[in-house]
């Protein structure tokens, strides 16, 4: 038995070192003609470009050549990469959500070209472009090993557009040196591409990459090699003033606001590798609204970073410790704070630095410096809010970091508790990732600092992942002192032990309708140190989770939960109910059934349902989402969200609403109309938010946004706003 387990233990680690893939590479020649970003292909300089071609099929099968071929062309000069893209098709009814810029999913056409110039196999650049010519670009980082490693939010100029033709077509970019990060001198890149074809039922890339893997995982890629060295890239500096005129009604407190606002952001390029940001009164007003949530947990809910500023390297700040349970460092924390009544509001910023990127080939820093104003009305302190961040590469893709927090008051106030003066927080990462991805892992050790409370307040833990075609094995633990705080971070709850495993079996048919079905099992259990280790949590997940070959998926599961109360809770939230009593534990079991239809058709829609006992009485939970295309201008969706939670009297019962239907009208690739619908009678709000937008310039707005929010039970008013802003990216 010992020698088994020994053997089993040297082949799961041998396995990342057989089976690498042949390396691709081409070269990228030099040019000095002149393009035309047209997406006709007619100038003389392509016929003298390397071609790349022979994709691989990443779906539905992973190891044959792509049915429907792609070929790219890729020269530059002193200023641009130039990239012409010859896509075959079976036909011209492409898929796309509408001409808006950054679109995503398996269910549009796109082509996209992944760039990592560093050769670190951590961090790069993507830029798409579909056979509309519509284009995005992203970050991604971590490795993209996971898929919130890829974020769309990243802005950056740069050309592009399409021509469609019988049985294929074709697009050109031009993409300004400028607009990446490189080491000066470079002689070659990683590099791969991949495509989406609704049409075929196909995604292919030239990397050969399994599907186990994402399809933007820098693991699997090729080098392209230019044929003389890049040269130092001056970017220019890049000055983005705004101006917003804004009118708005308090119905609570009958209080009008007429306002004008103005400030701006400044890019400064250090070099090839290195970027400055600062920004002076700062609006966030175009960013879209959040999307509301039914919370029936007794904890916060996490909301993803929207905001410019924060996008570019956020990965140099935002990924240390757990992203679930530890987070350190959550940027949403800066701009907002709590009032006298505990009401989340806007806490104006005054401004910020921000210093990212690279300082050697392996080594990342990150430094962060904003400042947020006083209101002393609502018992706000000013706080100056500092991150400082390394992050060394070690090995082939792994690497380690080290950070420091600083929340900071300026002053003391009558208001302000002695333990609230500072908050500090230090910390070292740990991050591993194999050449080929087969293993991830994290191990990481933070501890924070208050006024007169140095003594322990650790947060530890670790998390390995083994990933491979037909088995997947994920573990993690975590613990969190319950003197743990970190004021700019993410923590759930404190004082818990926590650990898990998860165990996978993937079966791949070989014929048939199925394209592959998982079963897995994920136990998780939960202690709290301070209560002489009691166990307060755990659930046991089992799922069966089957993927279609037209792209359809479907998931049965059963959830077996414990919950110990150490705080009463109502999960309905409703107003003055009578809470769950503590220092009782819960047992509750119930099935979970989704499934998700066919992303390419012009409708498709989502639809999830948990049936089974809850605390101590009974839940019933329908959430729904519906999609309606009509290609390629109007993009309609519908969220629907019922909770029917049942609990024995004297306890509160709930039926819990979410409705959001929301529509977006692209009447051309600058002009754009979007309208979002919210009700949520848990929240007691029906919010209307609705936004039109002209890009009138490449990343320069002008828009107009309209906020309604209302009582829900009595259908009353509480605020009403109006925005003009007018945004304007100016290079010098």
């Amino acid at each position: 038995m010992t020698k088994t387990f020994i053997t089993l233990l040297i082949l799961l680690y041998a396995i990342p070192f057989f089976g690498q893939q042949e390396s691709k590479s081409f070269t990228v020649k030099h040019t000095s003609a002149v393009f035309q970003v047209d997406g006709i292909l007619d100038e003389p300089a392509w016929a003298s470009a390397e071609s790349v071609n022979n994709y691989w099929e990443y779906f539905p099968i992973d190891s044959i050549q792509a049915k429907q071929q792609s070929e790219i062309k890729i020269l530059y000069d002193e200023k641009n990469i130039y990239i012409g893209i010859k896509a075959i098709s079976v036909g011209k009814n492409y898929a796309l959500q509408s001409l808006k810029r950054d679109y995503r999913g398996s269910g549009s056409d796109s082509f996209s070209l992944v760039f990592d110039t560093f050769n670190d196999g951590t961090n790069a650049f993507m830029f798409g472009i579909n056979p509309y010519g519509v284009r995005r670009e992203a970050l991604i980082s971590n490795g993209g090993g996971d898929r919130s490693d890829y974020n769309l939010s990243w802005d950056v100029k740069w050309q592009g557009n399409a021509k469609m033709y019988d049985g294929y077509y074709t697009a050109e970019m031009a993409i300004p040196l400028t607009s990446l990060k490189f080491k000066e001198g470079a002689t070659s890149w990683r590099f791969n591409s991949y495509r989406i074809d609704t049409q075929a039922n196909e995604r292919s890339s030239w990397t050969r990459i399994p599907q186990n893997q994402l399809i933007f995982n820098l693991a699997f890629m090729g080098e392209m090699v230019f044929e003389k060295p890049l040269g130092s890239s001056r970017t220019p500096l890049a000055v983005i003033p705004y101006i917003n005129a804004i009118s708005q009604k308090d119905f609570e407190t009958n209080e009008n606001l007429n306002n004008l606002k103005f400030g701006g952001d400044v890019k400064v390029a250090i070099g090839n590798s290195l970027n400055l940001d600062i920004t002076l009164n700062p609006d966030f007003s175009q960013v879209e609204v959040d999307d509301q949530v039914t919370n029936l947990t007794r904890f916060e809910v996490s909301l993803p970073e929207k905001r410019q500023f924060f996008i570019d390297n956020n990965d140099l700040f935002a990924s240390f410790g757990d992203d679930r349970d530890a987070n350190p460092f959550f940027s949403r924390r800066i701009g907002i704070a709590s009032d006298t009544a505990g009401n989340t509001i806007e806490n104006k910023i005054i401004g910020g630095v921000r210093l990212s990127g690279k300082l050697t080939k392996d080594l990342r820093m990150g430094a962060l410096n904003i400042q947020t104003a006083a209101d002393e009305e609502n018992e706000i302190a000013s706080n100056n809010n500092t991150m400082l961040a390394f992050q060394q590469r070690v090995f082939s893709r792994s690497n380690v970091g080290v950070f420091f927090i600083n929340k900071q008051a300026l002053k003391k106030y009558d208001f302000l508790e002695r333990e609230e003066e500072y908050n500090r927080v230090l910390g070292i990462d740990y991050n591993l990732a194999s050449k080929n991805n087969t293993w991830n892992g994290k191990f990481f050790t933070h501890k924070s600092f208050n006024p007169d409370d140095s003594e322990g307040n650790y947060s530890s833990g670790f998390g390995m992942r083994y990933n491979s075609r037909n088995y997947n094995f994920f573990s993690k633990g975590v613990y969190i002192d319950e003197d743990f705080s970190s004021d700019l971070g993410f923590i759930r709850r404190t004082d818990i032990i926590k650990g898990l495993i998860g165990m996978e079996r993937v079966l791949w048919p070989k014929k048939g309708i199925i394209q592959n079905h998982t079963f897995s099992v994920f136990p998780v259990l939960i202690w709290s140190p301070s209560n002489d280790y009691k166990n307060t949590d755990y659930s046991i997940r089992s799922r069966w989770e089957v993927g279609f070959k037209n792209q359809s998926m479907a998931t049965i599961g059963m959830n077996n939960r414990y919950t110990f109360l150490l705080d009463s809770f109502d999960p309905t939230g409703s107003d003055d109910a009578l809470e769950l009593p503590s220092d009782i534990g819960y047992h509750y079991n119930n099935v979970e059934i989704q499934y998700q239809s066919d992303l390419r058709k012009i409708f498709s829609y989502r639809t999830e349902s948990t049936i089974g006992r809850f605390f101590n009485g009974k839940r019933f939970s329908l959430q729904s989402a519906f999609i309606m295309r009509f290609q390629p201008k109007v993009f309609l969706s519908m969220l629907v969200n019922y909770d029917q939670i049942n609990l024995p009297s004297p306890y509160p019962s709930a039926d819990i609403w979410l409705i959001s239907p929301k529509i977006d009208v692209t009447f051309s690739k600058s002009i754009f109309w979007s309208t979002l619908i919210q009700y949520s009678n848990q929240r007691d709000n029906l919010g209307i938010n609705s936004r039109l937008q002209w890009r009138f310039a490449p990343l320069s707005d002008l828009f107009i946004v309209y906020n309604d929010n209302y009582f829900v039970n009595s259908f009353e008013p509480k605020t009403r706003s109006i925005n003009l802003k007018l945004t304007y990216w100016l290079n010098i």
